[in-house]
């Protein structure tokens, strides 16, 4: 559970954001030090399942057959066969499309090699290569988790975004997301707390508050 002081800062943030016609997202920005992000085992690149959701739609296809595929229609937004991917390998604009459209892709195990085959150049450097699905897997709870999952990638960059909920949620909800994330990164960076410069909180159009 978040302490005081985060939530206190969530809420000023939202409360601080001006009116707008739509539910505006609440994002962090995470700001590095002491890392040289040069080196790619110095970058982070994370998936995170945040405990009150992402507050946002999140769109996943699923690269399945038989019965598998039957199962991922319940839940996917989509569902492509391999044929379908065959005709995506052959359309380098759909799948770009597709890629800028899908937060998530999941893919049975036997689809990986045409995959890496057909769209690995497209997916590959977006960081949206297809998790795995085993036969042991169940396809429901995997894309339900990826539902409330984001991705924390910094690159090369030292500062790095992610959303961590909207402004309709409550700031305890909210600032509990953030502290997933706080202390994961606390964990996997190799000085922990010490290579975070700063965090701060907003929603999209409104003043950033400082965090951490």
């Amino acid at each position: 559970m978040a302490d005081q002081e985060l939530e206190d800062a969530v809420q000023r943030a939202i409360e601080d954001a001006p009116p707008r016609n739509f539910t505006e997202t609440v994002d962090i920005a995470v700001n590095l030090r002491d890392l040289d992000l040069n080196e790619p085992s110095n970058r982070v690149d994370e998936s995170i399942v945040l405990p009150a959701g992402t507050g946002q739609e999140t769109r996943i296809v699923v690269f399945a057959e038989g019965e598998t595929a039957v199962r991922a229609e319940e839940v996917a937004d989509e569902v492509l066969d391999g044929d379908d991917l065959e005709d995506l390998g052959g359309d380098d604009d759909e799948a770009k499309d597709m890629a800028e459209e899908t937060d998530f892709f999941v893919a049975e195990e036997e689809f990986m090699q045409d995959i890496g085959r057909y769209l690995g150049t497209i997916l590959g450097p977006r960081g949206k290569m297809p998790t795995p699905l085993s036969p042991d897997d169940d396809v429901v709870e995997v894309v339900e988790r990826m539902m409330n999952t984001v991705q924390l990638r910094s690159g090369d960059r030292r500062t790095f975004h992610t959303r961590v909920g909207n402004e309709e949620m409550s700031a305890e909800d909210v600032a509990d997301n953030i502290d997933v994330i706080l202390r994961r990164l606390h964990a996997d960076l190799e000085k922990g707390p010490m290579n975070i410069d700063s965090v701060y909180v907003k929603t999209t159009m409104g003043p950033a508050v400082e965090v951490a």
